[in-house]
C-alpha cells in the first residue's frame, strides 16, 4: 500500500511539473495570470493518475500518456471556472473563484483558454491512436457541458428522478474519469477489451466518485473534507441523498424535503434535522451500498486486464476512491 502511495505522488508530482510548465505566456496579464493561478491551485490529479496507470495497465508507459494526462486536468479546471461562474460560487479549494479574484468576463475568457490549452497539450501526444484520442476527448468536453446543463435544468424542477440524476452525474462527472482511462488504454496501445474494460472501470469509479461526494456532504470531518457540512442541504443540491429521501420520507419529514426542494434550499440550523432524517430513511446506508456496487463493479473490469503492477494500483485506486482517501 505504501509504495502506490508513494508511486501516486511522484507521478502527481510529475504531472503538477507538467502543469505548471504548459504556460509560456506572460501577456496578456489579464488571460495568463488568471490561467496561472488557476492551474497552481492543488489539485489531487486524479483524472490524469487514471490517464497513466490506464496507459501503463494495456503495457504503455507514464512519458507517452504525460501530455494526454495534463490535457484532461487542464480541461477539468476549465470545467471548474465555467461552472463557478454559473454557480456565483466566492471560493474553491480554499481560494476565490476566478470571476471573485477578477471578474467574470476574465473568467470566461480564461475557461475558453483553457479548452484550447488542453488540446495543444493533448495533441503533442505521440501515438498511432492520437485521431481517436481527439473523439473520445472532444465527446468529453460535449457531454461535460451537457450534464452541466442537466444540472442547471434541474435546479428549476421540483421533480427530479434518481435516474434523471445518475443521467446528469454520468455526464458532468462521470464522463471525465471513463474519458480518461480510455484515452489512457488508447495510448498504450490496448486491445478492443481492454479499451472497453478501461472505458467501464472509469464510468463505474466516475459515479462512485459523485455519490460519494453526496455522501461526504452530510457525514464527512469538515477539516478533512475542507469544506463546510451541509452545504449541498443549504443550496438545496438534488443529490443522490435528498433525491431518495424525497423518495423515501413520510409524513412531517417528507415535508420538510419537499419544501427544502422547492425553497432551493434551507437555513443551517436543519441539517442536523435533516441527517437525522437520512440515517432514520436509511439514505446514509442506501448511498455507501451504491459506491460499494459500483466499486465492484469497476474491480470486476480491472479483472478482465492481464496481471500487472499498473492493474495492482488501479485497485488501489478504486479503494481509495471507496474509503475516500483521495
Amino acid at each position: 500500500m505504501k509504495s502506490y502511495e508513494k508511486k501516486y505522488h511522484k507521478y502527481k508530482s510529475l504531472i503538477d511539473q507538467k502543469i505548471h510548465s504548459c504556460i509560456h505566456k506572460k501577456e496578456p496579464v489579464s488571460l495568463y495570470e488568471p490561467m496561472k493561478y488557476v492551474l497552481s491551485a492543488s489539485g489531487k490529479r486524479i483524472r490524469p493518475l487514471l490517464i497513466v496507470l490506464s496507459c501503463e495497465a494495456v503495457g504503455g508507459s507514464m512519458n507517452e500518456a504525460l501530455n494526454a494526462a495534463v490535457a484532461i486536468e487542464v480541461l477539468h479546471n476549465f470545467t471548474l471556472v465555467h461552472d463557478d461562474i454559473m454557480d456565483n460560487a466566492e471560493s474553491r479549494r480554499g481560494r476565490a473563484t476566478v470571476h471573485v479574484r477578477w471578474d467574470s468576463n476574465i473568467a470566461i475568457l480564461v475557461g475558453d483558454e483553457l479548452v484550447a490549452l488542453a488540446y495543444r497539450e493533448l495533441l503533442r501526444t505521440k501515438s498511432k491512436a492520437i485521431a481517436q484520442v481527439a473523439d473520445v476527448f472532444t465527446e468529453g468536453v460535449v457531454e461535460v457541458c451537457e450534464g452541466q446543463a442537466y444540472d442547471k435544468e434541474y435546479e428549476m424542477l421540483h421533480d427530479v428522478s434518481i435516474d434523471d440524476y445518475l443521467l446528469m452525474i454520468a455526464k458532468k462527472t462521470g464522463k471525465l474519469f471513463s474519458v480518461s482511462s480510455e484515452i489512457g488504454a488508447l495510448i498504450g496501445g490496448g486491445t478492443e477489451r481492454e479499451i472497453r474494460a478501461l472505458r467501464s472501470f472509469g464510468t463505474y469509479i466516475g459515479r462512485a466518485f459523485q455519490i460519494q461526494d453526496d455522501l461526504l456532504d452530510i457525514i464527512a470531518d469538515e477539516k478533512e473534507f475542507g469544506k463546510k457540512i451541509g452545504g449541498d442541504i443549504i443550496e438545496g443540491k438534488k443529490t443522490f441523498l435528498l433525491i431518495r429521501a424525497a423518495e423515501r420520507a413520510q409524513g412531517k419529514d417528507k415535508k420538510l424535503i419537499q419544501s427544502i426542494i422547492k425553497n432551493k434550499g434551507t437555513s443551517m440550523k436543519n441539517i442536523p434535522v435533516v441527517k437525522d432524517i437520512y440515517e432514520r430513511c436509511g439514505i446514509i446506508e442506501l448511498a455507501k451500498q451504491s459506491i460499494d456496487k459500483d466499486i465492484r463493479q469497476a474491480n470486476l473490469q480491472l479483472e478482465k486486464l492481464r496481471d500487472t503492477p499498473a492493474r495492482e494500483m488501479l485497485f488501489w485506486f478504486s479503494n481509495m476512491v471507496l474509503n475516500r482517501q483521495f
